[in-house]
């Protein structure tokens, strides 16, 4: 079993519930790990033989630009973009943490995890 993970991937983001958090946005940080056994040999040196973590951050970038109203659903959004990538993973977490959330009191962040397993 490999894992890819990719830590404290910063985006600013239109995410929210309420209309004033869809306006005024804010900044989002999300993790993501992927586990799987290599398609192929890894000690050829070829990164089709494993997941690119390049990857993982272009398929959370592009969902972090579609405003939705709650981040489970863009966690999960997320998690199938990368199965649809990469059919042969066997396991995703997703972790989206909202900094500074309106909650109406001082609070560092929220968050949402989402896991899949095959």
């Amino acid at each position: 079993m490999m894992i890819v993970a990719l830590h404290g991937a910063e985006f600013f983001a239109y995410h929210g519930f309420y209309p004033e958090e869809q306006k005024i946005g804010s900044y989002f940080i999300v993790d993501v790990e992927v586990a799987f056994t290599p398609t192929g040999n890894i000690n050829e040196d070829n990164l089709s033989n494993t997941v690119n973590y390049e990857k993982l951050y272009d398929i959370a970038c592009e969902e972090m630009k579609l405003p939705k109203k709650l981040i489970e659903t863009v966690a999960q959004v997320i998690i199938n973009e990368i199965k649809k990538q990469y059919a042969f993973v066997d396991t995703i977490q997703v972790v989206i943490k909202k900094l500074n959330p309106l909650v109406g009191a001082k609070t560092k962040y929220s968050s949402v995890t989402i896991n899949y397993s095959k």
